[in-house]
């Protein structure tokens, strides 16, 4: 297949092409504002399928709503009709082409034009009406304040809130991808509007709030629960606005003769993560807990944990090295510890699924004899 993408330098476009090109089977032809109307004729005649992505919505005069918006359509409808072929387009629409403004006009009209292409000759059109799109590659200080929060915030710089009460309506660019793709591929019947979900509802101070909490999080190194829904969205697009300088940050390191001990990550509900290491001959541990629960994974050098039960007397010992990965995990009322029984450094991960509590550390003191 072989597809048009109108607007391919825009926002939208760029991803679009990003995951277009991951296909072996989808051949991309770009226009964009550079390329004379003229090209749109001879395309047409080559093209399987039309992604109509351009559009102006920050123009310089009024003016240029009608150009941008609804001729640039019109051009496309002559183009394919003079084709002689029925290529479906695919427009992005806007959640504004029901409001009484200069753009939401344009864009209704372009609107009107494709679905009289679409009863003319019979070229499926298939129509977004989006809300706000955020997502990696959007431009700041632009009409995205997800985009302007983002740069500003991974910048330290400060951000301008009106109404932090105000409602914004979010849909994520890589849901719009899906969407698009589907429709490409013949997944969808919907038609002509065709939604995206999810649409996210947020206020504009909520927004800031996560957006700041990432950033603080380097600090704290609590993440926030980034696994899922709109916070994973919004994380993968505030660090897709990280300067190169800040792909990297150092996390404390707490060293003692036994070694260092370093946390990398904590969660709000799943604990945390962290590492050490032992000198061969070291021992780490003696203690145990009543709630808190341990998981070790030796990834160099060659330990040898031991386990007594703290009313039972019952002992355990076991030995792992970093040849074979295994977790071992610490069961509540045994007192443990680890040695390093080879002969160069033990390097250890450890999660515990809880955040150390210094005021409550259910940690108690108990060698093993």
């Amino acid at each position: 297949m072989k597809v048009l993408i109108t607007g391919s330098n825009g926002f939208v476009g760029k991803n679009l092409i990003a995951h277009l090109r991951e296909r072996k089977d989808v051949e991309v032809v770009c226009f964009t504002r550079d390329d004379d109307v003229a090209q749109l004729l001879p395309l047409m005649a080559t093209v399987d399928f039309v992604f109509h992505l351009a559009g102006v919505n920050r123009p310089e005069t009024v003016a240029e709503f009608k150009v941008g918006n609804t001729d640039l359509t019109l051009a496309l409808c002559d183009a394919i009709k003079a084709s002689g072929k029925t290529t479906p387009v695919l427009y992005t629409s806007s959640s504004q082409a029901t409001s009484d403004n200069p753009y939401g006009s344009s864009k209704l009209a372009a609107e009107q034009a494709l679905l009289e292409l679409e009863r003319s000759i019979g070229a499926p059109v298939h129509l977004f009406r989006l809300p706000n799109v955020f997502g990696k590659w959007a431009r700041p200080n632009y009409n995205s304040a997800v985009a302007t929060f983002c740069h500003n915030i991974a910048r330290g710089l400060p951000i301008q809130i009106n109404d932090p009460l105000a409602r914004v309506n979010l849909v994520y660019i890589d849901d719009v991808i899906a969407r698009f793709v589907s429709v490409m591929d013949g997944e969808l019947s919907a038609k002509p509007f065709v939604e995206v979900s999810p649409i996210y509802d947020i206020t504009v101070g909520e927004l800031a709030n996560q957006l700041n909490a990432f950033r603080n999080s380097r600090n704290t190194l609590i993440s926030e629960p980034v696994g899922t829904g709109l916070v994973r969205a919004l994380y993968s697009t505030y660090v897709s606005y990280l300067p190169v300088e800040s792909f990297t940050y150092d996390v404390p390191k707490y060293s003692d003769p036994r070694g260092v001990f370093v946390e990398m990550l904590k969660t709000g509900d799943s604990g945390q993560f962290s590492y050490f290491t032992a000198h061969p001959g070291v021992t780490r541990g003696g203690h145990y807990h009543h709630t808190k629960t341990e998981k070790f994974l030796v990834i160099k050098g060659t330990a040898c944990f031991r386990f007594r039960h703290i009313v039972s007397g019952d002992f355990y010992e076991l030995l792992t090295t970093g040849e074979t990965p295994r977790i071992v995990e610490t069961v509540p009322g045994w007192t443990h510890d680890i040695t390093n029984v080879g002969e160069e450094e033990m390097i250890v991960m450890l999660w515990a699924n809880e955040i150390f509590d210094r005021e409550r550390p259910d940690t108690y003191a108990m060698p093993i004899e």
